[in-house]
């Protein structure tokens, strides 16, 4: 495996782990995005999701169950797909 597919996979495994909430709906939301999007995203994309996981539960539960729009633009783009993608 080159370096950059282990870096990507070990990038993969740690994000997948710190889609564990605590939150039974956000852990599906998250869990489910990260396992079939995010191998195949930008790397860009990848640090905003990185970035995402770092943001407290209920601010994230407002994003992604109750429909409050992130202020970034960056941030606002991810959060829509990952609702698109679990709707």
């Amino acid at each position: 495996m080159p370096a950059t597919a282990a870096a990507t996979d070990r990038d993969l495994r740690r994000a997948l782990w710190r889609c564990r909430r605590g939150m039974k709906e956000l852990d599906l939301l998250l869990e489910r995005f990260a396992r079939t999007r995010l191998a195949h995203s930008s790397a860009a994309e990848r640090a905003q999701f990185e970035a995402l996981l770092e943001l407290p539960d209920p601010l994230l539960a407002d994003y992604l169950l109750g429909g409050i729009a992130p202020v970034g633009p960056g941030m606002a783009h991810l959060v829509t797909r990952i609702r698109a993608y679990v709707a």
